[in-house]
């Protein structure tokens, strides 16, 4: 379950008559996200990244700062520097009682010793950036660090009293609590009263998009019948669909058990994966659900994951939270809201609904494109402020001109965050490069030369 969702509106700003609206970034929840290592740590916890040059001695001389100041080391790794071949990078965990210690600790490495060092903490330490997952293999640190159990129901939501329902929701979100990156996706079974009530979704929604829904979900969607099992009588896999997303634009589905963090959520976009709930909604209520289901995840959601400006709209999302300021999650997470959940775009002179939000609710779907809401355009420093209501149909829709539009003016927003880097997303590590030195800045250069020369080559031969 991504999300706390409730009868009346959930906790986390999502509306009753939303059909599955994904409250999984509806800002940042009023909560912190509670982490198992902060919790078993006795003094906080705290990751830095060093990187030296290769010479014997060097790390030993780390390691004598760190026992000067009697701080102890909890872990430690190595691994070559992908980004300068005659460096080396050393991942360590540490306690810290004493904030002074470490500053100093820190500045020494950094003007005695001349290393590069990323300080990455997750108790939101003054002038710290907020640690975040370097690789895809690192989303397995926070996946299962939930706000709450997806098992978990209030007592107005529509299973509440219905002791099968609740066993069998707990089944899923076991399913997605034992989860690690790189397994298969468990298959699951369905039941003749679930694929009843995905049927019953299916159907409806379906006489909608021709007209309601954007080019690439009309696109996309009859590929999916196709190749991942979309009918009204059958339940498609996540790992038939995930498989099938990569091969469109890279995205993968990964299963959660419950509500992460905005920053979580958002973390898992910049390495291009989507974390989707499994199980179905009620079937006493087919067209309502509390909380986001498969149905929103499938029918809403995956659609536009499988084209390609869209993923790198919603990767720039995610790659833009990576280490900023709790207060530019929220903003992000918002900005989230008004498009990949709730957004409009322009088309062939013609308004058309993307978000998932509007594309697995029969009636917000038909709502929003009548004279109704206000329609403004997508503008993140705007948009990112915009505040919403809880209990009923957004009176306001953001409409951007294009995928490649709203892109690129995701890109220019989040150079404002102030984080003391840049990142990128490099697919064939499947990890995140800091960019925050001369030389991380010259590979760059390089990989684009070689990027540009491709293209001119390419240019040259279609004359």
């Amino acid at each position: 379950m991504d999300a706390e969702w409730m009868q009346n509106g959930c906790r986390n700003g999502c509306t009753k008559d939303m059909d599955a609206e994904s409250c999984k970034m509806n800002g940042v929840c009023s909560k912190e996200s509670m982490y198992i290592e902060e919790s078993t740590q006795k003094n906080g916890m705290i990751s830095l990244i060093v990187s030296l040059k290769e010479e014997v001695g060097a790390l030993a001389k780390v390691l004598r700062l760190f026992e000067e100041k009697d701080i102890s080391l909890t872990h430690i790794e190595s691994r070559p520097s992908r980004l300068n071949k005659d460096e080396y990078q050393f991942f360590i965990n540490l306690d810290y009682g004493d904030t002074f210690a470490l500053d100093e600790i820190v500045r020494r490495l950094r003007k005695d010793i001349g290393a590069t060092v990323h300080e990455l903490s997750r108790d939101k330490k003054k002038d710290a950036v907020p640690w975040f997952p370097r690789t895809i293999q690192e989303l397995d640190r926070f996946a299962n660090q939930i706000l709450s159990y997806g098992a978990e129901l209030e007592a107005d939501h529509p299973g509440f009293t219905d002791a099968v329902y609740r066993a069998r929701r707990k089944q899923f979100a076991d399913i997605a609590f034992n989860y690690r990156h790189g397994q298969p996706i468990p298959q699951v079974s369905y039941t003749e009263e679930e694929k009843k009530t995905w049927g019953t979704v299916f159907k409806e929604l379906k006489t909608l998009y021709p007209t309601h829904a954007c080019f690439e979900h009309n696109h996309v969607f009859p590929l999916l019948e196709e190749y991942c099992g979309y009918h009204e009588d059958n339940i498609p896999q996540l790992e038939d669909v995930s498989n099938f997303l990569q091969t469109c634009t890279g995205f993968r589905l990964r299963p959660v058990a419950g509500l992460l963090s905005s920053r979580d959520f958002l973390a898992g976009l910049a390495f291009r994966v989507f974390h989707s709930t499994q199980y179905i909604r009620h079937g006493s209520k087919p067209m309502y659900t509390p909380e986001p289901d498969i149905c929103h995840e499938l029918l809403g959601h995956v659609p536009l994951f499988a084209d390609r400006s869209f993923a790198q709209f919603s990767q720039e999302i995610g790659l833009a939270s990576l280490g900023a300021p709790d207060e530019y999650v929220e903003k992000l997470a918002t900005v989230y809201w008004f498009t990949v959940e709730f957004g409009l775009c322009k088309q062939g002179g013609h308004i058309k609904a993307y978000g998932a939000g509007l594309l697995s609710s029969f009636g917000e779907l038909q709502y929003c494109l009548t004279d109704k809401p206000e329609i403004r355009p997508f503008e993140p420093e705007k948009t990112a402020v915009q505040k919403y209501p809880i209990t009923e149909f957004q009176p306001v829709y953001y409409v951007a001109e294009s995928f490649e539009d709203a892109k690129e003016k995701v890109r220019k927003f989040a150079s404002t965050i102030p984080r003391p880097f840049s990142v990128r997303y490099n697919p064939y590590t499947q990890s995140i490069e800091v960019l925050d030195s001369a030389q991380q800045l010259k590979n760059l250069a390089d990989s684009i030369s070689s990027e540009m020369g491709l293209l001119c080559s390419a240019l040259r031969k279609l004359e």
